[in-house]
C-alpha cells in the first residue's frame, strides 16, 4: 500500500470540522464508538468509502468525523445546491458535489454527473478520498438493500484513468444505532478490512460486469456481516421491539454479552434475529404468534404510557419521591438553561411536523442547530450578556449555554422517567396492567423456550 502526497484540507474545513466534531461527540451523541479505524488504508492513498445508509446525514458525518485527517469527498442530492449561491459555497468548500438522479431531476438533469464525476475521477486518482453509499437512499430501519454497481464503475474507470497503475482500494463501513431520533444516543462506526482493486485489474479489462460483480459482491458481504440485519420485514416491528426488551436483554446476558455495552449489543442482537429467523423457517405459526403477541404488548404500552422495564425495576415510592424533591430543587437551573435551548432543540421537532420521513430528524437537529441557530442564537446571547454585564462574565457564560443546553435535555428526561414510575406505581394493580403484565410473562416465556 503506498503512500502519497498529503492534500491540504484548508483551515475553514478544519476548524468547521472541529467545532462539528464536538458537538456530534458530546452534544447530539451520548457515545460513539469508532472499532478498526486502523483498517483504513494511509492518508494520500485513493480510499472510497462505502457504507450502509440508515440515518441520513449523520451516516456520512460519522465517517467524516472519524477519518479526521483528511478531507472526503461525497455525493449528496442536487436540489440542495439551489437553495442560496452561499449555501453552494459552503458544500463544495465541505467537498460536498451534486449527485442529480433521474426520479428527483429528471433525465435532462443526469448528463450534469458526467463531468462531476469524471472531475472527482481526477481528484481520487491523486490520492483524495471519495465517500458513496449504495442503497442510494437511507433505509429508516437495521437492514440492507441490495448494493448497485454505480461505486464499482466508479472505482475501475479511476483506475482507468490512471492506466491501471495506481493500486484504488475500497473501504468498507458500517454504522449501527442505538436509536434513530433524539439526542444523547450511541452509535458504533466500523471499519471492515479494505479491498484492493489491483488484483481484479485484468479481469476488468476483459469482463467489467464480472469484475464489478465479484468487488461488490466481497464489499456488500463485509458492510452485512458488521451490521445487524433484520431480513423478516413483514415481521420488522415485532423483531425490533422483542430485541429492545427485558427479553432481549437477558438473551444477550445468557450468552455473556453485556447488553449496556452497544458493541456487545449489537452482537446479541444479531444472534437473537438468527434464532428468530431459524425457528420461523421451521415453526411459522408459532413464531407469527409470538411476534402478533409482541405488536400487542407494544401497543399496549404506548396506551398506558409505561415502558417494558417497568416490570422487572420499577423504583419504589421512596425513589420516586426522592426524584420529585430533587426535580423541585433544580427547577430554577432548568428555567436558566431554558435560553436560548429550548428554541436551538425546538426548531427541528417544528420543521419535522411537515416532513414525511422522520429519519430526517437528527438531520436536522444537528444540521440546523450546528450551522444555524446555535451559532446565532449563542452569539447573540454572548454580545447581550456583554452589553449587561461584562466581558467575563459573557465569556464564560457563553462557554456554558452547550452544557446548560445538554442538562436541561437530560432534566426534562429525568421529569418524564419520573412521571412514567409514578404513573406505573399508580396503576400497577389495574386491570389493565395486570392483563399486560400476564400477556408479557406468557410471551417471554414462550421465546425462551423457542430461543
Amino acid at each position: 500500500m503506498t503512500r502519497k502526497r498529503k492534500h491540504s484540507q484548508g483551515w475553514f474545513y478544519r476548524t468547521f470540522r472541529a467545532y462539528a466534531f464536538v458537538m456530534n461527540d458530546c452534544l447530539l451523541y451520548r457515545k460513539v464508538y469508532r472499532i478498526d479505524k486502523e483498517n483504513i488504508p494511509p492518508e494520500g492513498t485513493p480510499v472510497l468509502f462505502v457504507s450502509n445508509h440508515q440515518n441520513c446525514l449523520c451516516d456520512p458525518l460519522s465517517i467524516i468525523f472519524s477519518v479526521r485527517d483528511r478531507k472526503i469527498n461525497m455525493f449528496v442530492r442536487a436540489d440542495i445546491f439551489t437553495i442560496h449561491p452561499l449555501i453552494t459555497r459552503f458544500f463544495k468548500v465541505l467537498a460536498m458535489n451534486p449527485a442529480y438522479r433521474l426520479e428527483f431531476d429528471g433525465k435532462e438533469a443526469l448528463w450534469k454527473n458526467r463531468d462531476m464525476f469524471k472531475e472527482t475521477e481526477i481528484k481520487f486518482l491523486n490520492g483524495e478520498p471519495v465517500m458513496m453509499y449504495p442503497e442510494g437512499r437511507h433505509q429508516g430501519k437495521h437492514w440492507l438493500d441490495d448494493f448497485s454497481h454505480g461505486y464499482t464503475k466508479f472505482a475501475f474507470e479511476t483506475a482507468a484513468l490512471g492506466d491501471f497503475q495506481t493500486d484504488i482500494w475500497i473501504q468498507p463501513c458500517c454504522n449501527h444505532y442505538s436509536a434513530y431520533r433524539d439526542m444523547q444516543q450511541e452509535l458504533i462506526i466500523q471499519f471492515g478490512k479494505p479491498l484492493s482493486l489491483k488484483p481484479f485489474y485484468e479481469l476488468y479489462q476483459e469482463k467489467p460486469r464480472t469484475a464489478q460483480r465479484q468487488v461488490n459482491e466481497i464489499v456488500r458481504k463485509q458492510v452485512f456481516d458488521m451490521m445487524l440485519h433484520i431480513p423478516d420485514l413483514k415481521n420488522y416491528k415485532a423483531i425490533d421491539f422483542l430485541r429492545n426488551t427485558s427479553c432481549g436483554r437477558q438473551f444477550a446476558k445468557n450468552r455473556g454479552f453485556k447488553p449496556d455495552y452497544l458493541p456487545d449489543k449489537l452482537l446479541a442482537d444479531k444472534l437473537f434475529v438468527e434464532k428468530l429467523q431459524e425457528v420461523m423457517a421451521v415453526d411459522t405459526s408459532s413464531m407469527q404468534a409470538v411476534y402478533d403477541d409482541a405488536l400487542t404488548i407494544e401497543r399496549n404500552l404506548k396506551k398506558l404510557k409505561i415502558r417494558d422495564d417497568h416490570f422487572d425495576r420499577t423504583p419504589g415510592w421512596f425513589s420516586n419521591i426522592l426524584s420529585v424533591i430533587a426535580l423541585v430543587a433544580m427547577l430554577p437551573a432548568w428555567l436558566f438553561s431554558l435560553w436560548p435551548n429550548i428554541i436551538i432543540y425546538k426548531i427541528p421537532d417544528l420543521v419535522m411536523r411537515r416532513v414525511k420521513d422522520k429519519m430526517f430528524h437528527n438531520s436536522f437537529l444537528f444540521a440546523g442547530s450546528v450551522m444555524l441557530t446555535m451559532p446565532l442564537l449563542y452569539t447573540l446571547t454572548f454580545i447581550l450578556t456583554w452589553i449587561f454585564s461584562c466581558f467575563r462574565v459573557a465569556f464564560v457564560y457563553g462557554l456554558a449555554l452547550p452544557w446548560l443546553g445538554l442538562f436541561a435535555y437530560h432534566y426534562w428526561r429525568w421529569v418524564v422517567k419520573t412521571w412514567q414510575n409514578l404513573r406505573f406505581r399508580l396503576k400497577a394493580k389495574s386491570t389493565a396492567v395486570c392483563k399486560l403484565r400476564d400477556l408479557r410473562d406468557n410471551l417471554y416465556k414462550r421465546l425462551n423456550k423457542i430461543l
